[in-house]
């Protein structure tokens, strides 16, 4: 079967910084699962919605697909390389905004 979570990301005015925002959430996975992260649209115009792992630009491939403009993240069939700290960053004025989360795979 397949194991599906969902992930909220709230986008805020001022991004938190690490040292501010506390514990980074985490997000559990099942090897061989499937994965949805959400980043939810900001205000009026849409922005420009990109997602990064571990810092870089995320590629899309096979397994890793960004849907609705960059709203959603979606990972297919999870492996342990697919953990680590994944960001949705809004790149609309006022300035950019965006939230961490970090994802564990297990299984």
């Amino acid at each position: 079967g397949e194991d599906s979570r969902n992930f909220h990301v709230s986008i805020q005015g001022t991004p938190p910084s690490i040292a501010s925002a506390g514990e980074i959430p985490i997000i559990t996975a099942v090897a061989g699962g499937q994965l949805l992260l959400e980043c939810p649209e900001g205000a009026e115009p849409h922005p420009s919605v990109e997602w990064h792992r571990e810092g870089s630009l995320l590629q899309e491939d096979a397994r890793r697909q960004v849907l609705a403009q960059g709203r959603f993240l979606q990972l297919r069939a999870v492996a342990a390389v697919d953990g680590g700290e994944y960001s949705c960053r809004a790149t609309s004025a006022p300035g950019d905004t965006g939230q961490l989360v970090r994802v564990q795979v297990h299984g």
